[in-house]
């Protein structure tokens, strides 16, 4: 009976959404960072749309007291993954479910830093994690609710959820924050972020509040990393045709964060590495991943692919729009040179890449970049007038549904004759690459002419090449272009290429002369003074290369040029302060206290730092031999942490370490200093060779 009642509940949970429609959710929830864990009550209104005798609520690892059904006790199973109510339910409306729960959550909500170090933040992510690890709810996209979630925490803290704040009390030292949102979502699109920010507000040209947020300590860097922001808002708004959805936008940097952004809806998260000043704007700006995750507040939350096999209806909508909201502040060339960037990198991909777009197990390229070709290449064959009509019907016909590719071919054929069978076919069912309809369109733009031109004289001499290379260089084509020069020049003779590398540095363009700082690795003594100049660029990414290759090249000017850039600090994640200091440590003579420099680079590799800085750090120390026992320490600690690329090169690094026989009795020496997780981290890394 047990067995038969699995098969059943498998069965009728996969269609939950035929038999149930839930409607709204409401919370008060209490997070506790100390013990790391989440408690509250919750309920939901649902109506059955047919007789069903068991409905499923996810939840992962979630311990509830007791469940009432229309304030009534009722009986139901916890499995550890989901809630089943048990019940013969019949065709009703306005009903409620209603729950107290507690959970330490495994996944979905992450808590960085801590109170007593006053660095403490608390954020979600629901997509590919399931917010049901931290709130009772829907792992299926297909069921949309609206939520309302109050949240009680610290009252020194900012917290921030979905929708408009529409209440805020505080009582005693804590404070209750209501969040409202008018509107149903899939769960995966929940989210809190929770600590010290401050904010400023602008207002769209239609009067959707846009609120930009900040940590204290960086206000300084809130107009170069949230530059632009209000200018695409309202590009998107008009160019997509249909009105952003929610009643406001909020954007919100928080540390350590799994990925570049996530367009929770009306209230998008991201990355701290792209707050920069404006120098790091040059090299990591916020700005394509602000409008991706801006246009996913249409294309996913808005209207959502009800299943993976769709999922370019989100990213290749959202990574198409970021296209064109870029175009709008930076103009056509550059538009045109990232459609060429992700060709590029798609016919790379086809040599190996096997899956096709239209498949839940397609790659991130071909998802979000041939996904946006794929856009891009309707865009142009329809007409531009006929694609933003048929887009803005689809979106108005499904808003706050799930939708499928038909759907929105479906609108395409109502507005034009097209053969959609062979761009299906072409771009969305075959893992190959239409490289003629690709070079034919970028063709179209003469800045990406003049590049087939210059890929085109690739294997000649540069003699052969040399007045073209020349006269474009000194011409006022995009950078892009002259970088391409420069890269196809790395390979060659000095004496024969040294004319035009000065000629690139003469452009003053600074990604062309980080280009030339890149390529040229081994620096003839002739050609120093003109490399020297690039550590003068207002560019981190250039200083630190260029300080690097200088400092190899030229040992009896290391002195001289840690000098010059002992105060540099660089981005966030301290990459200039770090290369400094291995630097200075590896510079015999440098007249230094080495063991304070040594003791500032280990502490940048500690818990103290984000993961970013603390590979920087670490790759340093390990790279120039700077090692102890408390840098294994923190590198063991790396593969506990909760960022996959960290975790994955704390694992890397050690084993290539555990090759040496005197590291590996080192690692085995600090096993007892070590808390469980690592020690069983270290321990399954030991037992490897």
């Amino acid at each position: 009976m047990k067995y038969l009642f699995l098969f059943i509940s498998v069965f009728t949970f996969a269609q939950q959404t035929k038999f149930v429609d839930f409607k709204n959710a409401s919370a008060q929830i209490t997070i506790s960072p100390e013990d790391k864990k989440v408690s509250g009550s919750g309920s939901y209104c649902f109506d059955v749309l047919k007789p069903i005798d068991t409905i499923k609520i996810d939840a992962q690892n979630i311990e509830f007291d007791e469940i009432y059904l229309n304030e009534k006790k009722v009986n139901f199973i916890n499995n550890g993954k989901y809630l089943a109510i048990i019940y013969p339910f019949k065709k009703s409306k306005k009903n409620n479910i209603s729950f107290n729960y507690s959970v330490k959550p495994k996944l979905a909500l992450y808590f960085i830093g801590s109170k007593e170090k006053d660095n403490l933040q608390i954020w979600t992510q629901g997509q590919g994690k399931y917010t049901s690890h931290w709130f009772p709810s829907f792992d299926d996209v297909n069921e949309k609710v609206i939520f309302n979630m109050t949240v009680v925490f610290d009252s020194k803290y900012t917290v921030i959820s979905n929708g408009i704040l529409k209440n805020k009390v505080q009582n005693n030292n804590m404070t209750y924050w209501n969040y409202n949102m008018q509107k149903p979502m899939s769960s995966y699109l929940l989210m809190l972020a929770i600590g010290k920010f401050d904010k400023k507000i602008v207002y769209s040209n239609s009067g959707i509040p846009l609120e930009m947020y900040f940590e204290p300590n960086e206000k300084a860097k809130f107009e170069p990393t949230y530059r632009n922001s209000k200018r695409m808002f309202d590009f998107l708004n008009t160019a997509i045709g249909v009105k952003y959805p929610w009643q406001i936008y909020k954007q919100v940097p928080v540390r350590d964060f799994l990925y570049a952004g996530m367009e929770n809806t009306s209230a998008t998260l991201f990355t701290t590495r792209y707050v920069v000043d404006s120098l790091g704007f040059e090299d990591r700006s916020y700005t394509n991943v602000n409008a991706h995750e801006l246009a996913h507040q249409w294309f996913g939350n808005l209207i959502t692919a009800e299943s993976g096999k769709h999922h370019w209806l989100q990213e290749g909508f959202a990574t198409y729009y970021a296209l064109l909201a870029e175009k709008e502040i930076y103009g056509e060339d550059y538009f045109y040179s990232k459609l060429y960037e992700y060709a590029q990198q798609l016919k790379f991909a086809a040599r190996t890449d096997t899956i096709p777009v239209l498949n839940a197990k397609a790659s991130s390229l071909s998802f979000y970049q041939k996904g946006a070709w794929a856009l891009f290449v309707l865009d142009e064959e329809i007409g531009h007038e006929t694609f933003r009509k048929a887009v803005k019907n689809y979106l108005k016909k499904y808003s706050f549904q799930t939708v499928n590719t038909e759907d929105f071919f479906n609108e395409i054929k109502k507005v034009s004759n097209y053969d959609l069978k062979e761009f299906s076919k072409n771009w969305l069912e075959l893992i190959d690459i239409n490289s003629q309809q690709i070079n034919s369109l970028l063709g179209k733009n003469k800045s990406i002419q003049l590049l087939f031109d210059i890929d085109k004289v690739k294997n000649k001499s540069i003699s052969e090449k040399q007045d073209f290379f020349a006269k474009t260089l000194q011409s006022k084509v995009p950078s892009f272009i002259k970088e391409a020069i420069v890269n196809q020049l790395k390979n060659e003779n000095f004496e024969e290429k040294e004319t035009l590398l000065k000629l690139a540095l003469g452009t003053n363009e600074i990604q062309v002369r980080q280009a030339v700082a890149a390529t040229l690795t081994e620096i003839p003594e002739s050609f120093r003074p003109y490399y020297e100049t690039l550590l003068n660029d207002k560019s981190y990414q250039t200083q630190e290369i260029a300080l690097y290759n200088l400092w190899n090249n030229f040992p009896e000017n290391r002195n001289e040029y840690l000098v010059k850039s002992k105060s540099w600090i660089g981005f966030n994640d301290y990459n200039l302060r770090t290369l400094w200091l291995s630097l200075a440590l590896s510079t015999a003579d440098y007249p230094e206290n080495k063991q304070e420099l040594i003791a500032e680079l280990i502490t940048y590799s500690s818990t103290n730092f984000e993961a970013t800085t603390r590979q920087n750090a670490l790759e340093k120390l390990i790279g120039f031999h700077l090692i102890n026992d408390t840098v294994l320490i923190n590198l063991v600690n790396a593969t506990t942490h909760h960022m996959w690329q960290f975790s994955k090169f704390g694992r890397e690094a050690i084993r290539k370490l555990l090759k040496d026989p005197e590291m590996r009795t080192q690692f085995e020496n600090i096993l007892s200093n070590l808390n469980d997780s690592e020690k069983f981290q270290l321990n399954r890394l030991l037992r490897e060779q």
